[in-house]
């Protein structure tokens, strides 16, 4: 039976629901490349970061046992799947239970079963449970991108991003925790501001603090175009000589430092960083993708710490970035920094 396309506005669709073809790739193959050519990501499409780069530091080879602590889209997943392959495996995890169960159909539909392939819904913090449910001691290689996925970012109804409208959710897993509007509701004015500056650097922090508890308060049912208007509003008015990529950048910077604490982002990560020793086996090697200054600072010195006290054998003196083909195809990638280290063999 023939059925209408879906009605937008406008010439081209602009909001992620009505792009029906992009978000339909397996029917609509060859407009979704063209997207891609066009150096832009498809609605809802995830592209993996560094994964040369990601190889090139964690050395995989048949036999393999290799952890993937946040699943996403499957990309890096999947390359280490090639390589750990014959006898080896990956043990994935990720915390969202909505894109987690779409990521391993489309694993196990491209022939990778359940003795190469495992997955757990969890956060990165439960590396050792995972491993010891899948009858492992210890990894060869451990993997972790800290970014969120295109498939959380680009659909407003996950309330993750400021492009468009939808409620202030932010959590990764949507029936766990609270969201971003209870945490707004909760804090204190001083709280916030302090929230906003730690988990991203934000440099008017007590002034985007004042205008959320001032102007959300009274709002049953906040919108993340709510949040972007508030936060436009108020830097404007004080700071006139704004430019509008300076203001959107604190936009993003609002958004990012809320969706750290609705998710406890940096105490997983801390737990994360505080395991690894446990969780590799002797010379194993770990590999992480930081996407701001909060992440990459604990990183760093997780890393030089143990690296001082003998538990590493060697650290990566600096960070690798996005090479400058893959930030214009994908701008995502630009602000992505990888770090790695090797246990010391015992």
């Amino acid at each position: 039976m023939h059925t209408r396309r879906p009605r937008y506005s406008g010439k081209n669709p602009r909001g992620f629901h009505e792009r029906y073809k992009e978000l339909n790739p397996e029917r609509y193959a060859a407009d979704v490349q063209k997207v891609l050519a066009s150096g832009k990501t498809p609605a809802g499409m995830h592209r993996p970061i560094m994964v040369d780069e990601v190889i090139a530091c964690l050395r995989p080879v048949a036999g393999d046992v290799a952890v993937d602590c946040t699943l996403g889209g499957g990309g890096h997943a999947r390359a280490l799947l090639g390589r750990v392959l014959p006898g080896g495996c990956v043990i994935s995890l990720d915390v969202d239970p909505i894109e987690l169960p779409r990521t391993e159909s489309r694993l196990r539909g491209e022939g990778f079963g359940p003795e190469s392939f495992v997955s757990h819904q969890g956060n990165f913090a439960g590396v050792h449970k995972a491993l010891a449910a899948a009858g492992h001691a210890a990894a060869n290689i451990i993997f972790a991108d800290l970014g969120v996925s295109s498939m959380q970012l680009d659909n407003p109804d996950r309330g993750f991003s400021h492009k468009g409208s939808g409620p202030l959710d932010m959590r990764m897993n949507p029936s766990r925790g609270v969201t971003a509007a209870q945490v707004i509701a909760r804090e204190s004015e001083e709280s916030l501001a302090a929230l906003l500056d730690e988990n991203a650097d934000e440099p008017h922090a007590r002034l985007i603090a004042n205008a959320l508890k001032r102007q959300l308060s009274a709002e049953a049912a906040p919108t993340t175009g709510t949040v972007d208007g508030l936060v436009r509003a108020a830097l404007t008015t004080a700071f006139p000589g704004l430019t509008p990529a300076e203001t959107t950048l604190s936009v993003r910077r609002t958004f990012q430092a809320l969706r750290i604490v609705v998710n406890d982002e940096f105490a997983a990560l801390d737990a994360l960083l505080r395991s690894l020793p446990q969780c590799l086996a002797p010379g194993g090697r770990v590999a992480i993708l930081t996407f701001h200054s909060g992440e990459d600072r604990r990183v760093k010195k997780a890393f030089q710490t143990d690296l001082r006290a003998g538990v590493y054998s060697t650290v990566s003196d600096e960070v690798m970035r996005a090479t400058p083909e893959e930030r214009r195809a994908n701008t995502r990638a630009s602000s992505a920094k990888l770090r790695w280290a090797v246990l010391t063999s015992r």
